[in-house]
């Protein structure tokens, strides 16, 4: 029963085929390939736009550069308060932009408050020498609190972004998921909802090391290879990066895998909310669930080898701990069945 993060699951067996394929010969290195080229024309028939596709091998190289490419070392990213960029990224897109400062905002469940982004935005004055000027906007999809955007909330926080100036960033980690919550097209949820520059996220939901960072007017990214570069993310052997990619879109494979995650989520938030000593602390729209349990379940989860993450919150006492559970392309209907039969016990 392991539930701690969809990173703790192995590889999808197609991706893993692709990188065998990948193996056989010799190619061109540094992304000269014949797949490294053949993805931009796939990105572009999936977001039926024109993109710049850069394959990188982990997500914090994808946000932290693709922020660095849209935000000046003066500049600032606005984010929510609990944003993964913010949190969990140990100065990577401070380090990476030279300095640019990253601003929190509150809103609930993760997503970002509307109201509270144009305060933020009124206390710093475009052309104030004394201030850091804001210049990008990230939002995450699906969120830290595995919420997940509606199109029209996108939507109204990229028209701020727009009236301001401001570039829309989107840490897709967890994209597929939030994709299958919503139903919608690629392209609706990204470039037609405003957003300008996506960290496309393909490990958590069955690659061994790959995502992509995609440029939706390639304008923008004339200087992302040479900070790609730099930053060592310029694989030699790109070939085994950008297979990963080619077969976790091939036949739908990553809708297919995140589908499998969020049902299951689901199933698993349905038995929760059964037990009337559960409490999720916030709606389960796609892979990952917190909720708040008494001391003794805990307890005897552990005790049935039950893997989890404590994620204090507010609310919490002695008696009564919030945890995070993640389910995965590789989650097994019986241990979601078994988990709920140990919390109801």
């Amino acid at each position: 029963m392991i539930f701690t993060s969809d990173n703790a699951f192995g590889v999808a067996p197609e991706i893993l085929d692709a990188i065998a394929r990948a193996n056989m010969g010799a190619v061109p290195s540094y992304g000269e390939d014949e797949i490294t080229k053949r993805l931009q024309g796939r990105f572009a028939e999936i977001f039926e736009h024109e993109v710049a596709v850069f394959p990188v091998a982990t997500g914090t190289a994808a946000n932290a550069l693709a922020l660095a490419t849209l935000t000046p070392p003066y500049g600032a990213v606005l984010c929510h308060e609990h944003a993964h960029v913010h949190v969990d990224e140990c100065g990577a897109p401070e380090m990476f932009t030279g300095g640019a400062k990253l601003l929190g905002v509150s809103g609930a469940a993760a997503k970002l408050d509307p109201q509270a982004l144009e305060a933020a935005l009124a206390t710093m004055p475009a052309g104030n020498v004394h201030n850091v000027q804001p210049t990008t906007l990230t939002v995450t999809q699906s969120t830290e609190s595995g919420t997940v955007y509606t199109l029209g909330e996108l939507r109204r926080l990229t028209g701020i972004a727009e009236g301001r100036g401001l570039a829309v960033h989107m840490d897709g980690a967890r994209f597929a998921n939030a994709l299958v919550s919503l139903g919608c097209s690629p392209a609706e949820m990204t470039w037609k909802a405003g957003i300008d520059v996506l960290s496309f996220g393909a490990t958590k939901n069955g690659a061994l090391a790959a995502e992509a960072v995609v440029f939706f007017d390639p304008a923008r990214a004339v200087d992302f290879a040479f900070r790609r570069k730099r930053a060592g993310h310029l694989f030699s052997k790109m070939r085994f990066v950008s297979a990963q990619l080619e077969a976790y879109l091939d036949d739908d494979l990553w809708l297919r895998n995140a589908a499998h995650a969020n049902a299951l989520a689901k199933r698993l938030a349905d038995g929760l909310a059964l037990v009337n000593s559960a409490r999720l602390q916030a709606p389960v729209d796609a892979n990952e669930l917190f909720v708040r349990l008494p001391r003794g379940t805990l307890k005897r989860l552990r005790e049935a080898g039950a893997g989890f993450h404590p994620w204090p919150m507010e609310g919490d006492d002695a008696e009564n701990r919030t945890i995070r559970l993640v389910t995965s392309f590789a989650t097994r209907g019986e241990d979601v069945d078994r988990l709920l039969q140990v919390v109801s016990s």
